[in-house]
């Protein structure tokens, strides 16, 4: 999931079930106004979201992170002195459209270059988001394969970082990526897999 603000500053939310290089874990992806990554992790950086997209972050720190539902589409997300994130999601036509065809695609569909650059082009060109990279290399350079099984829209969210309100969301003047993986203009939560090579 990514949220991109007013004020510049973008927020991202990894939460890993199950990872083959260890337990579940939890990733806060924070990018200031001034385009400084900075990673917050439940675990130890070789075992989260920096082995893969750490190359130019400038510092990843371990930390406890929450994760609730004050609802059934209100999502919260806190981390003390860190972050307090609220985000408010629904789903729109091309939302339910593109969960739908997710949950029927078989493995062989998912792990298809081709087939992740066509879903990429469309995802990109009807859910307003900017650009959208299902497949690619990641920051430290290792091949990526993005499977989202269901998507929901952001509808609102609001954000304190170090204490400071984000401002309302809003798209970047120039989107935020790291290595092929693009934060969206517009909010977007996802559930589904990743594949990592090494």
């Amino acid at each position: 999931m990514g949220q991109s603000f007013a004020s510049g500053h973008v927020l991202g939310l990894r939460r890993w079930t199950a990872s083959s290089v260890g337990d579940q874990f939890t990733s806060i992806w924070h990018r200031d106004p001034e385009g400084v990554w900075h990673f917050y992790e439940s675990a130890q950086p070789q075992f989260a979201c920096s082995r893969w997209f750490g190359h130019g972050v400038q510092e990843s720190t371990v930390v406890d992170i929450d994760v609730t539902w004050d609802a059934s589409h209100v999502l919260r997300v806190t981390s003390p002195e860190l972050v307090d994130w609220t985000l408010t999601l629904d789903t729109s036509p091309m939302t339910r459209i593109m969960s739908g065809v997710g949950g029927l695609l078989p493995l062989r569909a998912w792990r298809s270059p081709a087939m992740l650059k066509a879903m990429g082009a469309v995802a990109s060109a009807t859910l307003g988001v900017g650009k959208v990279g299902m497949t690619g290399l990641t920051a430290n350079g290792q091949p990526f394969d993005a499977n989202p099984h269901r998507i929901w829209r952001v509808v609102d969210a609001s954000a304190s970082i170090h204490g400071q309100d984000a401002g309302p969301p809003a798209p970047l003047r120039e989107q935020a990526r790291l290595g092929d993986f693009w934060i969206p203009q517009q909010g977007i939560f996802a559930m589904g897999r990743v594949f990592v090579g090494t």
